[in-house]
This record gives C-alpha cells, structure tokens and sequence, in this order.
C-alpha cells in the first residue's frame, strides 16, 4: 500500500474513531451521572470534545499502527477511560453494569445512524448529482459513514467481550450472583492479558465475528464495505 493511500484511508478512519470512542465514553459518564455519580463531569469528561477523551496509544499510535500492519483492513483504538466511582450508586453493581452497557449501545446506535445515513440520504445523492460532485464529495462521505457504521460495530463488539474490565465483563458482574460476581471480578487485573491471548490465539473471532456479521448483514453493510476495499 502506497503512502497516499494510507493517508486517505487514515483521514477516512480517524474520523468516526474520534465520534465513536467520544460518544462511547460520554455515554459511560453520563449514564453514571444520571445513576448518582458525578465523577465524571467533575473530571470535566461529560463533553463531547474530543480532545478531553483522546489517548496517546489508545487513539492514536494503535490505529495508526493496525492501519499500516493490516493494510487497512482492520482499525481499533479507545480513550481514556471515563472515571466512575460506583460507591455513589444507590446500588454499586447494577450502577456499573448500566453504565457499561451504555457505551456499546450508544456505539450500536451510531452504527445505524451511519447506515440510515448512507441508505437513505447519501446513495439517493449519488444517483442524482454530477460526476464531478460525485467524486469530490459524495464518495468521501459515502466511504467515511460505512467507517464509521463497521468502526462502531467493531467498537461495541470487542467492548461487549465478557472479560473485566471490559464492558461486557461489568455488565456480567452486575448480573451474576454477589458471589460469583465477586469470584469473577478477581481477574480484572489479568483481563487485558486474556484478552489478548484470546486475540492472538484466534478464540475472539468466535465471539466477535458472528456479532460483527450480524449486524453488517442487518444493516446491508456489504457493499459498501466491497466499494471501500476497492477504492
């Protein structure tokens, strides 16, 4: 892959990352606000600028680095994390679970806004301008919104892993009995660490993959992902 089309696929990408890992963790944040926790707008974190969120690695050099070592065939990152305290909760797992969920729903519901985007508005577009405004304009956001729509789905897939400190770790926490819940949250510590044997390994792809087909099939993804890869 040549350098300018790493530059274009990178501009077409780091948009809907910065929208989806922003709104994911305000998402954390406010949800936790409306269950009694104010830490995160104390921490100045319930705002939808992205530079409060943004994280070194997590947002910048992972992207950029899977970028360049898949061939843009496949794009992650994350931010900092949203600070909440659960002890502010009337009741503390159930408060953390909420809040966990939170993120991959809101990640899921701009997944589906990008797809109604490009059904709806963008492709009947497409049939009806010129050529010039066709390639100046409407391919570009044609290609950023299905980013977007599978960036988010991505997002919400590997965010729903049911691994602590993930969100879907938490959301099960919430749901498993006091203790079973307390047995289980004892390997948050070594959580990124089985996540990542179970990326490396090729186990995720059993619990990722159906997700992630499912929802580009529900929302008829398929094309448009076709067109990005060929374009």
């Amino acid at each position: 892959m040549d350098l300018p089309s790493i530059a274009r696929g990178l501009l077409i990408s780091a948009i809907p990352i910065l929208i989806a890992i922003t709104f994911h963790e305000v998402a954390h944040g406010f949800t936790a606000y409306r269950l009694g926790d104010a830490t995160a707008k104390l921490y100045g974190r319930l705002t939808l600028n992205p530079l409060a969120h943004i994280d070194i690695f997590g947002t910048i050099l992972l992207p950029l680095l899977l970028y360049v070592l898949t061939d843009g065939r496949f794009v992650f990152g994350y931010a900092k994390p949203v600070p909440i305290n659960p002890m502010n909760f009337k009741n503390p797992r159930q408060g953390m679970a909420l809040s966990a969920a939170a993120g991959p729903i809101t990640n899921i519901i701009l997944a589906v806004l990008s797809a109604l985007l490009l059904h709806f508005i963008l492709t009947p577009l497409a049939k009806l301008t010129s050529l010039s405004v066709l390639e100046t304009i409407l391919v570009p956001l044609v290609m950023i919104a299905t980013s977007s729509a599978y960036i988010n789905i991505v997002l919400a897939a590997f965010n729903m892993t049911p691994i602590p400190p993930l969100d879907g770790g938490r959301v099960l926490v919430g749901l498993l009995p006091h203790k079973q819940a307390i047995s289980f949250s004892k390997i948050e510590p070594f959580g990124f660490i089985i996540v990542l044997v179970l990326i490396y390994s090729g186990i995720a792809n059993y619990l990722l993959i159906p997700f992630i087909a499912f929802f580009v099939n529900v929302l008829h993804l398929g094309p448009y992902l076709r067109l990005l890869e060929i374009l």
